[in-house]
C-alpha cells in the first residue's frame, strides 16, 4: 500500500525554473547556446579524431585525453540540449525519467573528470620520475584497467547516490535551477533525507580530497625530479615539466570552475540569474576550453592536427 501511495504522490513531471528570460530574447539565447554546443562538439571531436587517426599518438597520455573528451561531451550533452529547448520553446517541464538521467550525466561528468585527471597525474608521475620503466609500468593493459576503474568508480558512486531517491516522497515539482541535480531534487522531498545528504557529503569530500592528494603528491615528485641541485646551482629539466603543463592547466580550470559555484552560492546579493549562469560555467567552460589547451600546449597534438588538416585539404 505504501508503495502505491509513493507512486501517486511522485510528480510525473518536474518544472525547471531556468533563467528569467526577457520577452523576445529566447531565439538569441538559443543561437548562443547552440553555437557553444556545436563548438564544443567540433573541438573535442577534432582532438579525439586526430588521436584516433594518428598512430603515433596511440600512447597513454593521448588515450587518456580521449577519455577526458568523452567526459566533457557527457556533461555538455546532458545539459545544453535541454537548455536550448527551454530557450526556443519556453517549455520548462521535464519528465521524471529525463530529469534523473540528466542529473546522472552531470554528476557522473563531475566525478569522472576528477578520477580521470587522477589517472593522468599518475601517468605523468611515472613518465617523469620513472622514465626508463615507463613502458613496462604503463602497459596497455594497465592503462585500460586504470581508465575503466576511473569510469566505474564514478558511475557506481553516483548510481548509489541516486539509488536513495527510490524511497523519497516528493511534495513538489519545481526545481530551482537550470538543470536537474541531486540537490535540486532532494529540495522537493516531503522530509529531509539524512542518509542521502550524509552519503553525498562523504562522497564529495572523500573523492575530492583523495584526488587532490594524488595529484599534489604526483606533482611534488615531478617537481623534485625536474628541479635538481648540483655544484653549479639548480638545474631545471624543462622538457620533463612541459609534458605536465597540459594536465595541470586542465585540473586548475576544473578547480576554478568548481570554486565559482561554491563562492557564488554564499553571496545573497547576487541575482538568481547570475548564480544560475555561474552554475553552468562548471559544465560549459572546461569542455569548451580543454581542447584548446591540448592543442596549444601539446606540440605533438598541435602538429598532428595541422598535418591532418593539410592532408584533408589537399585531397579535397
Amino acid at each position: 500500500m505504501s508503495s502505491v501511495v509513493n507512486v501517486m504522490i511522485q510528480p510525473i513531471v518536474f518544472e525547471l525554473v531556468g533563467f528569467s528570460v526577457p520577452p523576445g530574447s529566447g531565439p538569441l539565447l538559443f543561437c548562443v547556446t547552440l553555437f557553444a554546443y556545436l563548438l564544443t562538439l567540433l573541438t573535442n571531436g577534432v582532438v579525439a579524431g586526430v588521436i584516433a587517426l594518428d598512430k603515433s599518438l596511440h600512447r597513454p597520455m593521448f588515450i587518456m585525453i580521449c577519455h577526458l573528451v568523452a567526459c566533457d561531451l557527457l556533461g555538455t550533452t546532458g545539459m545544453l540540449p535541454r537548455l536550448m529547448v527551454h530557450f526556443v520553446t519556453g517549455n520548462k517541464q521535464i519528465s521524471h525519467g529525463v530529469a534523473i538521467t540528466q542529473a546522472l550525466c552531470i554528476h557522473t561528468y563531475g566525478a569522472s573528470m576528477q578520477t580521470i585527471l587522477a589517472v593522468m597525474a599518475y601517468d605523468r608521475y611515472v613518465a617523469v620520475c620513472e622514465p626508463l620503466r615507463y613502458t613496462t609500468i604503463m602497459t596497455s593493459t594497465r592503462l585500460h584497467i586504470c581508465c575503466s576503474l576511473a569510469w566505474l568508480v564514478s558511475l557506481l558512486s553516483i548510481s548509489v547516490l541516486f539509488f536513495f531517491h527510490i524511497n523519497i516522497q516528493l511534495c513538489g515539482n519545481v526545481i530551482q535551477g537550470v538543470y536537474c541535480s541531486n540537490r535540486g531534487i532532494l529540495a522537493l522531498a516531503c522530509s529531509p533525507s539524512p542518509i542521502n545528504n550524509l552519503y553525498g557529503l562523504t562522497l564529495t569530500w572523500t573523492q575530492s580530497t583523495s584526488i587532490f592528494l594524488v595529484i599534489a603528491f604526483s606533482y611534488m615528485r615531478i617537481l623534485q625530479a625536474g628541479i635538481r641541485r648540483d655544484k653549479t646551482g639548480f638545474t631545471v629539466n624543462m622538457k620533463a615539466l612541459r609534458t605536465c603543463v597540459t594536465h595541470l592547466v586542465v585540473y586548475l580550470l576544473y578547480i576554478i570552475a568548481s570554486l565559482i559555484i561554491i563562492v557564488t552560492v554564499r553571496f545573497p546579493s547576487l541575482t538568481p540569474n547570475v548564480k544560475k549562469f555561474c552554475s553552468i560555467l562548471f559544465i560549459v567552460v572546461p569542455p569548451a576550453i580543454n581542447p584548446v589547451i591540448y592543442g596549444l600546449i601539446s606540440k605533438e597534438l598541435r602538429n598532428s592536427i595541422i598535418k591532418q588538416f593539410r592532408t584533408r585539404t589537399q585531397k579535397s
